[in-house]
């Protein structure tokens, strides 16, 4: 019972996060039609949500235990809350980059208190990474549902109306901070190092072992192409789909929603099937998706759209790609994870988020710069690189996780 209290309290925490973080990609086609900033400089908001998720992961993923996960998650929700607050007084692209910023920092210590909490409330392998996926596709629900609430305060005649969301995600925030002061909230004392320095020091020994080199690799590369696509896919539905603006952010949704579901069944494949064999479907699905869909999405004569009824089902096949996807992220990290000692789980943690963070932030910037520099209609092609190279590092993973495993 008091394991499910805590699960409870980390979906929680990862709802209302996913609307928060993921709305960047709604943020971007705001900044473009209201602050009149160019692909290119919009994309820099990305940067401004990844690289402090990188940094902060970096310096508190190691002694977090320390301070305790309750706490941190406590201290990143009244920040958030406050950021939100700000962004709707601030209205301006200015604001909008502070506002992802905190957002980043916030969510850096989130996560690494999530990930490390999954590992004191499971017990075997299958059911770490069916709780990870779980969790996962509870984001991708809640990323569903900002291409939902930022149209709800989207008005054509008042170009401002949109800021009322904040009003909103600020309660959420503060909801979710009173849910977790009440929760019985017990942690483990699984500590890095002794001191400080050494907990430093074992997340510099993790970068040295080759199957963490592997891993990272293999991260930054899933979450190149899944920032890439999620970012820029509203402006996607504008520009080449020639949707109107609230239509085009809520077709969006189509992706996360998609990424959701395919993250609870995996949930249930990890029970059944090997990971790795999983995994290699869900990339040869995801490669056929952007070959044999995605161009016919492109070239699809969509006609004139005024509400989601009216958009062809051609407009709905491309983010249905997320189902494919959908599984890598969770898995990964779970197969890693589950083959390290527990109190190696924080400092690798920070490792994931710092590299996933980073992947987010190159993915979204070469996608901006595509989208400029070739068109809307091409750019999502070349995620077919990352895929291949994500490919090939799963049979290494696969053979280094096992190794791993049998030194234990």
């Amino acid at each position: 019972m008091k394991n499910n209290a805590i699960k409870l309290s980390l979906y929680i925490n990862y709802f209302v996060f996913a609307i928060l973080l993921n709305s960047v990609g709604i943020v971007i086609l705001k900044s473009q039609n209201v602050y009149g900033v160019d692909e290119v400089q919009a994309s820099i908001l990305e940067a401004f949500k990844d690289l402090p998720i990188a940094i902060v992961s970096f310096l508190i993923a190691s002694f977090l235990p320390r301070i305790g996960y309750k706490k941190g998650m406590l201290a990143a929700l009244a920040l958030v809350s406050l950021a939100c607050v700000g962004m709707y007084f601030g209205n301006s692209f200015w604001t909008a980059k502070l506002l992802f910023a905190t957002v980043g920092v916030s969510f850096a210590i989130i996560k690494v208190s999530v990930y490390s909490v999954i590992g004191l409330v499971t017990s075997n392998t299958k059911e770490h990474g069916s709780l990870m996926s779980n969790i996962e596709g509870v984001f991708m629900f809640g990323i569903a549902l900002a291409y939902f609430l930022f149209p709800a305060f989207n008005t054509e005649s008042d170009p401002n109306a949109w800021l009322n969301v904040y009003w909103l995600l600020a309660g959420l925030s503060m909801l979710s901070f009173l849910f977790l002061l009440r929760a019985d909230f017990q942690e483990g004392n699984e500590v890095p190092g002794a001191t400080v320095k050494e907990d430093f020091a074992q997340m510099f020994l993790l970068i040295a072992k080759v199957l963490v080199i592997v891993f990272v690799v293999s991260a930054f590369l899933f979450v190149m192409i899944e920032q890439g696509i999620m970012t820029w896919l509203p402006t996607f539905n504008e520009r080449v789909l020639e949707l109107p603006e609230n239509v085009a952010i809520m077709m969006a949704s189509i992706l996360a929603i998609s990424l959701g579901v395919g993250r609870i069944l995996a949930g249930q494949l990890a029970k059944r099937f090997s990971w790795v064999w999983v995994l290699t479907v869900c990339i040869f699905a995801s490669m056929a998706v952007v070959i044999f869909v995605l161009p016919k999405a492109v070239n699809a004569e969509i006609g004139l759209v005024e509400t989601l009824a009216d958009v062809p089902a051609i407009g709905y096949a491309f983010p249905l790609v997320g189902l494919f996807i959908a599984p890598i992220y969770p898995l990964l990290n779970s197969v890693v994870l589950s083959a390290l000692p527990k109190k190696l789980h924080s400092p690798m943690s920070g490792l994931i988020i710092i590299f996933s963070a980073l992947g987010g932030t190159l993915g979204s910037r070469i996608i901006g710069i595509l989208f400029k520099e070739l068109g809307a209609d091409q750019a999502f092609t070349y995620t077919l690189i990352p895929m291949g190279l994500l490919l090939v590092a799963l049979f290494f993973l696969k053979r280094l996780t096992a190794k791993e495993v049998a030194n234990a």
